[in-house]
């Protein structure tokens, strides 16, 4: 069985998409139609932007978006997938691309989750940190002996954890982590915390336009971060992406249930490679590839 996946922030670099805006009439028309939604020519930062501009949030997550959807609206019958899911932001290209909602209600709701998000940070010195070579049990037990918010955000694969919470919170935890044996616990340069409760002013204003957008049923099973279930109820969706702002992307767990239901092979499409790596890290067994 054949699953397709979608990257989340992190992954964009100055460039993107622009062979597809270039060679394939439906994509240009996808992207122009991005550009006249967003308010601004986003197909300029992405081609011929700077590294800096790509990394401004309201900018990122729809440029992923963006790159990974119409990559597989131009693939056209190569895109058969038995099963779909998306890392975080990657989440909201999953399911575009599986049909749960149109494209342009995916935009919009990924430019008002970037600049949810954005306001959300600028709230409290927050922040995120990578944790190495640590059994999951004892970064979540070093989570919650240290004061104040932090928690583990995304579950990448085994021995690889990022954490998120406050900037004095993370720094105690990374002391911790070090001591008790961790090969790394390194601050990210992010805009904040993430799937964190530090990110509860961007939930409740998120779960208004998500609330306001209509979902139908996708063409396959959407497993998503929140429980790294299958799901196909728009109901259940609905609310699932509700509660990603604010909890961990368990994409180690997403990746193993995908795994047990039959899937066998893994298409990443979007800008870079970190899911076909992570994936090869928690199932060596499975076949990794990716459009770009």
């Amino acid at each position: 069985m054949k699953a397709f996946v979608f990257p989340g922030q992190g992954a964009q670099f100055v460039g993107m998409g622009k062979d597809l805006y270039d060679n394939d009439p439906v994509a240009r028309e996808m992207f122009e139609k991005a550009n006249e939604i967003l308010g601004f020519r986003i197909t300029d930062l992405m081609f011929n932007g700077t590294d800096e501009d790509l990394r401004q949030t309201k900018v990122t997550q729809p440029a992923i978006f963006l790159h990974s959807v119409i990559l597989a609206k131009t693939l056209g019958e190569e895109f058969r997938p038995d099963m779909v899911a998306g890392h975080s932001l990657g989440e909201f290209s999953a399911l575009v691309a599986a049909g749960a909602m149109a494209f342009e209600d995916g935009l919009r709701l990924v430019s008002a989750r970037a600049q949810a998000m954005q306001k959300a940070c600028e709230l409290r010195p927050s922040t995120m940190a990578a944790v190495l070579a640590l059994p999951d049990e004892k970064v979540e037990e070093i989570c919650e002996s240290v004061d104040g918010v932090v928690v583990c955000a995304n579950y990448n694969c085994p021995g690889q954890l990022v954490i998120s919470g406050e900037v004095e919170a993370i720094d105690a935890a990374c002391e911790k982590l070090l001591a008790a044996g961790a090969k790394r616990a390194l601050k990210l340069k992010v805009g904040g915390a993430f799937h964190s409760p530090c990110m509860e002013p961007a939930r409740a204003e998120l779960a208004e336009a998500i609330e306001a957008t209509t979902f139908q049923a996708p063409i396959c099973p959407v497993y998503q971060n929140v429980d790294a279930l299958p799901h196909v109820d728009p109901a259940e969706i609905k609310a699932n992406l509700i509660a990603q702002l604010t909890a961990p992307v368990r994409w180690t767990q997403t990746i193993k249930n995908m795994i047990a239901d039959g899937a066998t092979e893994f298409v990443e499409l979007g800008p870079g490679k970190v899911l076909q790596g992570l994936i090869a890290k928690i199932d060596r067994a499975v076949a990794t590839s990716g459009k770009q």
